[in-house]
């Protein structure tokens, strides 16, 4: 555009000072004003930088956890009334067995939804996991043991001590398909027990090796390692620390040791399950969900204080079973779980 003085007649020199003032102010003004649009842009663009470096978290959690549980859906308490729920784990039909430890029983919840006494006593069960063979496996800290229980409720008590000495506390389990089994021992106080004193000289994590006969340490750098899972092709193992507030993945050697520790997620866990997508599912505040590259999915609310453990279950292994503090909770997954 050109500058509005070109269009100015100029009849006297007064005239044309007062123009001149005129073109000036306007002139000035005009670059006022593109400086303020300037500015203006300039902090339109710097306030939607700043919205769009969370935006896109909070929208990845929620789509993730949509991806797998149904929006709005949520837990449904299926049972309650005892004292202390744990080791939730389902056999091949589907049928879930978890523990009320301070009762010292574990009881079933049937596919028909009937919920019945499987085993009381049963050695102060806490964290439990099947065989290929459909033997149930149980950290059985009464006298610190792991127990193998037949279909027919033979119970078999493992050999379970480490360099001459009484394991701590044997707490979560995972069966490899080979036939070995991977356990956490930290150590947690019991009233049930007459020592007080560590018997380890760490908490760590533990391979009893196919014979059932011998335990191999595989870790031992960790705070209080709690909940532990494995892949179903049993290639990588998942461990949580929960007091140091970690998840860490690891590769499993031919021979059982461990390898190539890495980060998962900065958050520990009290038990924990994978489904077949390779999401991981941790416990402590409700179930807090991973996708396999550690990347934080969602939470599923759950209204009680803590919940301790989560496994698959049902006839198509897509309810997702809770057991936190006195009751058994259940909600339905559009992803099919591995245990």
């Amino acid at each position: 555009m050109e500058p509005l003085s070109s269009f100015v007649v100029k009849k006297n020199s007064l005239n044309h000072k007062v123009t001149r003032r005129k073109t000036l102010r306007n002139t000035k003004g005009k670059h006022n004003n593109q400086s303020t649009k300037l500015l203006k842009m300039k902090l339109n663009k710097l306030l939607l930088a700043i919205p769009f470096t969370f935006i896109p978290l909070a929208f990845i959690q929620n789509k993730g956890l949509d991806e797998i549980i149904q929006p709005g859906d949520k837990v449904e308490k299926l049972a309650d009334g005892f004292l202390f729920t744990e080791g939730p784990v389902a056999d091949s039909k589907g049928n879930v067995y978890f523990t009320d430890q301070p009762n010292d029983r574990i009881m079933e919840w049937s596919l028909s939804g009937k919920l019945t006494t499987f085993m009381q006593p049963c050695g102060r069960s806490n964290g439990m996991s099947f065989d290929k063979d459909g033997n149930l496996w149980t950290c059985a800290d009464q006298k610190n043991e792991l127990w193998c229980i037949s279909p027919d409720k033979k119970v078999i008590v493992i050999p379970s001590t480490y360099n001459g000495k009484p394991l701590n506390g044997p707490n979560d389990l995972w069966n490899t398909p080979d036939g070995g089994v991977y356990f956490t021992d930290p150590f947690y106080r019991r009233s049930w027990w007459d020592h007080d004193a560590v018997p380890q000289d760490c908490q760590a994590v533990y391979y009893l090796k196919p014979d059932h006969k011998t335990i191999v340490r595989v870790a031992d750098d960790l705070m209080a390692p709690n909940g532990i899972v494995g892949t179903p092709d049993g290639k990588t193992l998942f461990v949580a620390d929960i007091r140091g507030n970690k998840t860490w993945e690891y590769s499993i050697n031919n021979d059982g040791s461990l390898g190539n520790k890495k980060l998962f997620c900065d958050m520990g866990s009290d038990g924990m399950t994978i489904d077949i997508m390779g999401n991981i599912y941790l416990t402590g505040k409700g179930v807090t969900i991973f996708n396999k590259n550690g990347v934080l999915s969602g939470n599923i609310p759950v209204p009680e204080d803590w919940t301790a453990n989560v496994c698959f279950g049902g006839d198509d292994m897509k309810s997702l079973f809770i057991t936190a503090s006195k009751g058994l909770y259940r909600i339905r997954s559009k992803i099919k779980g591995a245990y």
